[in-house]
């Protein structure tokens, strides 16, 4: 049987977990953003597709270009956090399943006949992840902002072009990367926070049949 977690990981977890808007003004370096994406990565997948795609925007020049393009009211958290993660996800995921699984190596070909059900399956395999990640930053010591508060096709446009984040030449009409939402990343100013909110009781949203 495996072990419960004490009560201080389970507070870190989500007990004590909040989100944040601003944040301390303390970098987040390389290692620990790669160490971050190591321990997410672990999170199953449906037949192990990992459909999400990662753009850790750090740099102002960057930031400058993201800033416009997320609603008025998000702006400022996102100038305010050290990273903003875009959390997007490749139509194309299903060409690394020969190696990420290999039970069925040919089960890309599903996918690849059926862009709604790529989509489908991008979409919610690339949420799961995107929550992944946020538990495993807490895990680390970092502090979380999800928001959903942007504009997707100008993101999709300006970071991505043929799935490839790294290149920010004019835009296809149609990427194969796209975006899910957005978190900022670093560590939250406490101070700034304000009265936690409710959260919906039991007997209210679930049912045991």
């Amino acid at each position: 049987m495996h072990t419960i977690l004490e009560a201080p990981a389970l507070d870190r977890l989500f007990a004590q977990a909040r989100t944040h808007s601003t944040f301390l003004p303390r970098e987040v370096d390389d290692a620990l953003l790669r160490r971050l994406y190591e321990l997410a990565h672990w999170g199953p997948t449906s037949m192990n597709c990992q459909p999400a795609r990662w753009v850790f925007v750090r740099s102002k020049a960057e930031k400058a270009r993201l800033v416009p393009l997320v609603a008025p009211g998000n702006q400022d958290k996102v100038r305010a956090a050290p990273v903003t993660v875009i959390v997007a996800y490749d139509m194309r995921f299903h060409e690394q399943l020969p190696t990420q699984f290999p039970v069925n190596p040919t089960a890309g070909a599903m996918f690849a006949a059926n862009p709604e059900l790529a989509r489908d399956t991008a979409l919610r395999n690339s949420s799961l992840q995107g929550a992944y990640f946020m538990l495993a930053a807490r895990a680390l010591g970092l502090d979380v902002g999800p928001m959903s508060g942007f504009n997707p096709k100008a993101i999709n446009e300006a970071f991505f072009s043929h799935g490839d984040a790294a290149n920010h030449a004019e835009a296809s009409a149609d990427p194969h990367w796209q975006v899910n939402f957005i978190v900022n990343l670093g560590w939250g100013d406490a101070s700034t926070l304000r009265p936690r909110l409710p959260r919906l009781g039991f007997d209210a949203v679930a049912r045991i049949v």
